[in-house]
Order: C-alpha cells, then sequence, then structure tokens
C-alpha cells in the first residue's frame, strides 16, 4: 500500500500543478484603431537641436563622405572632443593653432573654444582654403602613388590640416624626399595614407575665404 502511495502522490501533485498553468478560456484582445501600426514609422529628432558636453565623443566611422573625412580626422586629433586644449596649445575638436584661426578671421579663442558650430564653420573653411592652395597638386597627383602610398584628395587635404598646404606641395613636388612631422611624430606621409580615399568634392575650393 505505502508503495502505491509514494508513486501516485508526484503524479497527483504534479496534475494539480499543471492545471493552474493552463487558461481554458479565450479572448479576443481588441487593440485601438489609434494604436495599430499599420505601416514603418519614420523616427523624429530635433535636427537642429544638439546637446554638447566635454565628454563627447565623436563617431570616427561614418562612410567615405566628406562627413565621414572630418569626423575621422577630428577622432585622430582629439578624439572628437570640442573643448580640448593639447599640450601644445592647440584648440578644439580639430586641434588648430591660434596663427590658423587668426588666417580666417577668428581672434578670440576662448570663443572659438567654446563654440561648436564656430569651430565646423572654421574646419570647412580651412578646406577649402587648402583645396585653393593645393588645386593643381590635386589634379597633378591624385591617383598616383610616392613611395607606394597612393595620393589622393582627401588624403592631400588631411596633410595640409596636420602640416599646411605649403609643406604638403613640397612632399608632393619633391616625390616624398621632403616629409616633416609634427611634435608628436606625425608625418605627412602617414596622414596622406590614413585619410586616403574619402570624396570631399563637394567642399569648393576657394581664395582666401574668411568665417
Amino acid at each position: 500500500m505505502r508503495k502505491w502511495i509514494s508513486l501516485f502522490c508526484p503524479l497527483i501533485m504534479i496534475f494539480i500543478l499543471m492545471s493552474y498553468g493552463f487558461n481554458t478560456t479565450t479572448e479576443n484582445v481588441v487593440v485601438p484603431e489609434t494604436l495599430r501600426v499599420n505601416e514603418p514609422t519614420e523616427v523624429l529628432f530635433p535636427k537642429n537641436e544638439t546637446i554638447l558636453n566635454a565628454a563627447m565623443v565623436a563617431p570616427p566611422f561614418l562612410g567615405t563622405s566628406y562627413i565621414g573625412f572630418k569626423e575621422a580626422l577630428a577622432f585622430k586629433e582629439s578624439q572628437g572632443n570640442y573643448f580640448v586644449i593639447n599640450t601644445l596649445g592647440y584648440l578644439g575638436k580639430y586641434q588648430f593653432g591660434v596663427g590658423t584661426l587668426q588666417l580666417m578671421g577668428v581672434y578670440n579663442s576662448t570663443r572659438f573654444l567654446n563654440d561648436p558650430a564656430l569651430q565646423e564653420k572654421v574646419f570647412l573653411t580651412n578646406v577649402k582654403r587648402n583645396k585653393w592652395i593645393l588645386r593643381r597638386d590635386i589634379k597633378r597627383f591624385d591617383g598616383k602613388y610616392i613611395n607606394g602610398i597612393k595620393i589622393t584628395e582627401s588624403g592631400i587635404l588631411a596633410a595640409a590640416h596636420l602640416a599646411g598646404a605649403g609643406n604638403v606641395k613640397k612632399y608632393l613636388r619633391s616625390y616624398g624626399k621632403f616629409d616633416v612631422k609634427d611634435a608628436y611624430g606625425t608625418s605627412i606621409a602617414h596622414y596622406i595614407k590614413k585619410f586616403s580615399g574619402y570624396d570631399v568634392s563637394e567642399v569648393s575650393p576657394k581664395r582666401n575665404p574668411k568665417v
């Protein structure tokens, strides 16, 4: 008798527990018309509203467009930080020197450092300026190889941001014999290679542009 009780008791308990887990009644849930999704909806974000802070880091991988170019360059320069000053006194997201800022009509470095929109304008203005200075060299060397490195327009412009348009001219026209490095050891050749292949055709060259 005890044997049968020990056999059936667990089965009875399992049956009781399983009965609580099933609901034999079915109910139709009606979703209100206003809450139904009948087609994909666009996610909206305030286009003219940007929240920035000192810890913000810009993503470096945004394709090969001009935006991808400038963000990759900014990541290399400052990790995309608008509010940083390096050990040599270069300012902001793109690490501009005071002398370069003055060339483009910016004389208040404190305002520049605290104005991300101004920094973006200055960067674009500087690219236009370098593109004008190097327009003949871009046409002449684009697609060629120097010391095994393919020369592209974006690589030339990135190197000009690093070392100045004049030094890039000397590098190209000497076929790589004249190469300079910044204070941290980064060379023109390195920037030409690192920032090769971006499409910066949307930026028009401009002589002596000002912000």
